[in-house]
């Protein structure tokens, strides 16, 4: 059983917005981790966190958010965002990009944290992850969600944009060049890596749109219950997993042999 189906058999304080095909892996794994808290009010980091599509839901719940984002715009929305929803006290906005982290945050002062849409757009990705790290406690995780590379390829082809896909399998980084608007793309094992590197446990990894992408919009509009359970069902299996546009990877920070140690791999 793995933890997307944990967590619809207990119910938790901490509702979420609702879920859609497009969100419902990333919501459903941070439900569990919230449940596996219990009652306990973490300190999260959201790198890159815009408007707060995660961050407010998560003070909602009772927890403290820091969003960091290069963004002033997108911070001031988060701002209104969150004071609409009646959270402001609990959500912080920083300006700075992840390339800047590790001089943003206090090193081990983080419970959870989202690091959505980053890796592929950094400079380097290596010190980011780094900076992740060290700003978790001992025990705490990491949300990692990255563009898919294989996704991308047959994204490609599918559109006629065969030199393009070509290009794209056989640059190294998953790049198209420099118009390309993502520096690099992954598979599975190379964003596992990139974690495990930087001294984290990878518990799960998910496939986030494995068909939303790729259905016409009649097909999905006309049996979004259907398409999301078809998601989750296919979300933690390769293939299908692999050919995702995103790859989504829960990983944590070990506690060596203080504390509670991590939770067992599902997958």
């Amino acid at each position: 059983m793995t933890r997307l189906d944990r967590v619809e058999q207990t119910r938790s304080r901490f509702t979420g917005p609702p879920l859609t095909p497009r969100t419902a892996v990333i919501w459903s794994v941070l439900r569990a981790e919230l449940d596996r808290r219990g009652d306990a009010e973490l300190t999260v980091l959201d790198v890159g966190g815009g408007t707060g599509g995660f961050a407010v839901p998560l003070a909602q719940a009772g927890h403290r958010v820091t969003v960091v984002d290069a963004s002033p715009d997108a911070l001031a929305a988060l701002t209104r965002r969150a004071a609409e929803a009646g959270v402001g006290d609990r959500v912080h906005a920083v300006q700075g990009d992840g390339d800047a982290l590790a001089g943003l945050v206090e090193p081990g002062s983080v419970d959870l944290v989202l690091c959505h849409a980053v890796l592929e757009v950094v400079d380097d990705p290596t010190p980011v992850v780094e900076a992740l790290v060290t700003a978790l406690r001992p025990g705490g995780a990491a949300s990692v969600l990255v563009a898919g590379r294989a996704a991308a390829v047959l994204g490609r082809a599918m559109n006629g944009n065969l030199g393009s896909a070509a290009t794209l399998a056989a640059d190294p980084a998953g790049s198209t060049g420099p118009r390309d608007t993502l520096r690099r793309r992954y598979d599975a094992e190379r964003a596992a890596t990139l974690l495990r590197a930087a001294g984290l446990t990878v518990e799960e990894i998910h496939g986030v749109r494995v068909l939303a992408d790729l259905l016409p919009a009649a097909v999905a509009d006309g049996a979004p219950a259907a398409l999301l359970e078809l998601e989750r069902a296919l979300a933690a299996q390769p293939p299908y997993r692999d050919l995702a546009a995103q790859l989504h990877l829960f990983a944590r920070r070990p506690t060596g042999n203080q504390g509670a140690g991590p939770v067992p791999p599902s997958v």
